[in-house]
């Protein structure tokens, strides 16, 4: 997506409606601290500070990334919706082992190659219709930061120092685990951690690593060296939103150790440290196994777009609660396609048909006059979807129901309308306007309301069907025009024949009067593999939901 288009739906989308002090609907989420649902209320009322753990950037990001960042777009759409002002922070680790390694690997500075990474995570979230959080601050950009605190905890006795590193002592912090519930001995030493016998406990961690030849280093009080994991997040929540604020955000996976010790060190800097919600997403798995990078069972968002369009895939990831696990599956992901394409479609098909008729809207400043079947369906549509994001974020309960009954009404006026004379047509041309805006409100917060008109994204949406079948559109053409011929010839059994074989491919033919269209369709059979780009391995094909 162009940058300057997902600007103006970011814009679009950051106009909020006047929030009510007292909603009918009390928007719940569940807190992993207490382990259950709590009254959202933040600390400043009408504002939400909010920080989300970014991605390491050292490659293409893969679909555990994307769930994540849209998880928690969602969320920050939400907010907005509620009328809330919004900080949101997200941040870059740009400096990491992992990053050290590729560059080495590619000969590359490692600020450099993690800035380009950067850039290409940000691409992949414009497609996804990410809005930009408020705040993307990067490691590199905030030692000072990280030295400051690192400086308050030694200071605190909480921290301690060995030859140029610096160790946080967890002994001293009575409070370690509570967020997690784990034991001091389950700290995964050896995962970023290393195994060093120069701590005082094995479960210390590492708030600042000595410089090693051919590493990035940044001058310290204890000498040349660059931070350890977990103090970046705590020392940039700090510096943007203060020690206390509403929501910290991230993956199941980020429990423990990662905010484990992000509580720990941030406690320790400052006793009234304070995060109101702790909020995590689940995992992608692939094979019921968590997607990631190191089990090399991922696949980048890239590879996904290349074959769905990203609207599907936002569609795919949050038809299902974002706390539960997601089996990546090309059958859902061939649903979520055609889901879209029907969303879509409905919509233009009633934006055409308004725009045809616009001559005949009144203009008089007055309320529209509606069907009782249309005011029951908005109304209907209005409840459900307040009631199903107030409790903690319900999408994959939202997009069926009262939605998907929105538009077979849609659907059904549009019929009732062809057959109507003018004089008839007020009342449905109104209904109309009304069960579509209510429908794109319900888009805009999802983020699935596209920012180009709904012809394009169609056009788009069979692009991409087409990609996936093998084909281009001149071959449908092609067959289209030979199964007419056998239709002439009264051949019906291989034209059905004819039309089950393009089916199979994603391909839907329809008979409308004397011509045939073509739009995309659910395969009847399949292939999961996903084709590389060049270069790029497959990982095992996944089982089907």
């Amino acid at each position: 997506m162009d940058p300057s288009k997902q600007e103006t739906n970011q814009k679009k989308a950051s106009k909020p409606m006047a929030r009510k002090e007292t909603q009918e609907f009390q928007f719940v989420v569940y807190n992993t601290m207490t382990q259950q649902k709590e009254v959202f209320n933040p600390k400043i009322p009408g504002k939400v500070r909010m920080y989300v753990c970014g991605v390491t950037a050292y490659d293409f990001s893969h679909l555990g990334h994307a769930r994540a960042a849209v998880s928690f777009d969602v969320l920050y759409r939400y907010l907005k919706h509620l009328g809330y002002e919004v900080t949101y922070v997200r941040n870059f680790t740009d400096v990491d082992d992992k990053i050290i390694r590729r560059a080495n690997e590619t000969g590359e500075d490692p600020i450099s190659l993690s800035d380009r990474y950067c850039k290409e995570y940000n691409i992949d979230m414009s497609d996804l219709q990410c809005l930009s959080p408020t705040h993307e601050p990067r490691v590199s950009d905030h030692m000072e930061q990280i030295k400051d605190m690192i400086t308050q905890i030694i200071n605190k006795d909480f921290g301690y120092v060995v030859e140029g590193d610096v160790f946080f002592t967890v002994d001293k912090f009575s409070n370690y685990g509570k967020l997690s519930g784990q034991k001091l001995e389950n700290n995964r030493a050896g995962e970023r951690v290393a195994v060093d016998s120069r701590k005082r406990n094995p479960s210390d961690f590492a708030l600042w690593k000595a410089a090693k030849p051919g590493e990035p280093s940044w001058d310290s009080p204890w000498g040349p060296g660059r931070p350890g994991w977990h103090i970046e997040c705590s020392a940039m929540s700090a510096h943007y939103l203060s020690f206390k604020f509403d929501i910290h955000g991230g993956g199941l996976d980020l429990i423990f150790p990662h905010h484990e010790n992000e509580i720990a060190q941030s406690c320790a800097a400052c006793k009234e440290s304070d995060v109101s919600y702790w909020m995590h997403n689940g995992h992608v798995t692939n094979n019921n196994e968590k997607m990631s990078k190191s089990l090399g069972n991922f696949f980048t968002i890239r590879q996904i777009t290349e074959r769905y369009h990203p609207l599907a895939l936002r569609y795919f990831l949050i038809n299902a609660h974002y706390r539960s696990p997601l089996n990546y599956s090309v059958v859902q992901l061939e649903g979520a396609s055609d889901a879209v394409f029907y969303i879509y479609q409905t919509l233009k098909d009633c934006q055409d048909a308004l725009l045809q008729l616009q001559e005949e809207m009144p203009n008089d400043g007055k309320p529209a006059r509606i069907s009782p079947d249309a005011k029951e369906c908005i109304s209907k549509l209005r409840n459900e979807f307040q009631v199903k994001m107030s409790d903690d974020l319900s999408t994959s309960l939202i997009l069926t129901g009262a939605f998907l009954e929105a538009l077979k009404l849609v659907n059904n006026l549009l019929t009732m309308l062809k057959k109507q004379q003018k004089q008839q047509r007020l009342l449905v041309i109104q209904s109309l306007k009304e069960i579509q805006n209510e429908v794109t409100k319900v888009l805009d917060v999802l983020g699935l309301q596209p920012p180009f008109s709904y012809n394009e994204v169609l056009l788009q949406l069979k692009e991409k069907a087409l990609t996936r079948a093998g084909l281009v559109e001149d071959d449908v053409i092609r067959l289209i025009k030979e199964r007419a011929e056998v239709r002439r010839n009264k051949d019906f059994l291989k034209s059905d024949q004819m039309r089950a074989h393009l089916q199979a491919q994603g391909i839907a033919l329809m008979d409308v009067g004397t011509e045939t269209i073509w739009r995309p369709c659910v395969p009847v059979q399949q292939d999961s593999e996903i084709v590389p780009s060049e270069g790029q391995k497959v990982p095992p094909k996944p089982e089907s939901a």
